[in-house]
């Protein structure tokens, strides 16, 4: 059974992207982030208690709350370059630029952290590397340069959101230690909350979210619940079956993603793509075993 719920949290993690997609035609991206949020809050909080590990709130020491803290920061700010990214591109290329988060974490551990990479992880990391710019139009690179420029740009947003997961990742890295990791995420979320909803107040969007399309405004939610299913599924997965197959399939969901946008959002996808594709998902796998 739990093999069901492993595919189960490709799934749903896989559609998040699809759907968030959906919800953010019209509607402000920060908006849509600080909606689904909630979403994702409560979802998070749940894990809390199912694990129930709320009871380690008490335990909490003031460098763990305040790396705590400062991830939260950096997972609000890939977020909200992820979904400006999918507001201003295709999903199935936003979703591959994210994954670079994987190679940055890396580079980063081996700058700031002092760790080595094995022979294995770098082929992962090439790998990686190599299918993602496969992946990406030859216009979408000579386009980087005047984005930064002009401070915009789907490819800006989405390396934008690949190195802020990056340094959630690193900030994890440096110090987050002995707390349990659904409770890091609840906290986390919650500084996520809080900061998307400054972003909408100081940029003078409050009006917007009642002017939310009903449509679009529950695709936005079904995002986050997608978001939270994807957790469930993926904790009762390992809950009963090896860590050594669940991660792997989990991590296959960006192929959920790319079937998704083809079928529903009718994105093109040809053969160069799906050569980067392949290598990209090699990357990632080999990456596991490293």
């Amino acid at each position: 059974m739990w093999i069901v719920f492993a595919c189960g949290s490709a799934l749903f993690a896989g559609i998040t992207a699809v759907l968030a997609k959906e919800g953010i035609r019209t509607t402000d991206s920060t908006v849509a982030t600080a909606l689904r949020t909630i979403v994702v809050l409560a979802g998070a909080w749940g894990m809390v208690f199912i694990v129930g590990s709320q009871t380690e709130l008490t335990h909490l020491d003031a460098r763990s709350t305040g790396l705590l803290v400062l991830s939260g920061l950096a997972t609000g700010a890939s977020w909200l370059c992820y979904f400006k990214a999918l507001q201003l591109g295709s999903v199935s290329k936003v979703v591959p630029i994210d994954k670079l988060s994987t190679v940055l974490t890396v580079l980063l551990a081996l700058i700031f952290l002092g760790e080595r990479v094995s022979l294995i992880g770098a082929l992962g990391v090439a790998l990686i590397a190599v299918g993602t710019l496969l992946m990406l139009d030859a216009d979408d690179l000579r386009g980087l340069p005047r984005a930064v420029r002009d401070g915009g740009g789907w490819l800006l947003y989405a390396l934008g959101s690949a190195f802020f997961a990056a340094l959630t990742a690193i900030l994890g890295k440096a110090g987050i230690t002995g707390v349990e990791s659904n409770l890091g995420t609840a906290i986390r979320t919650g500084v996520v909350l809080v900061m998307a909803w400054v972003m909408v107040a100081v940029t003078g969007k409050l009006r917007e979210v009642r002017a939310v399309p009903r449509g679009e405004f529950g695709f936005v939610l079904a995002s986050g619940a997608a978001t939270c299913a994807s957790w469930l599924c993926y904790y009762r997965a390992l809950q009963d079956g090896p860590a050594s197959v669940v991660v792997p399939i989990d991590k296959l969901s960006v192929l959920v993603t790319v079937l998704f946008s083809a079928l529903v959002l009718r994105e093109a996808i040809g053969r160069r793509y799906l050569l980067g594709l392949a290598l990209l998902v090699g990357g990632v796998l080999v990456m596991l075993i490293r």
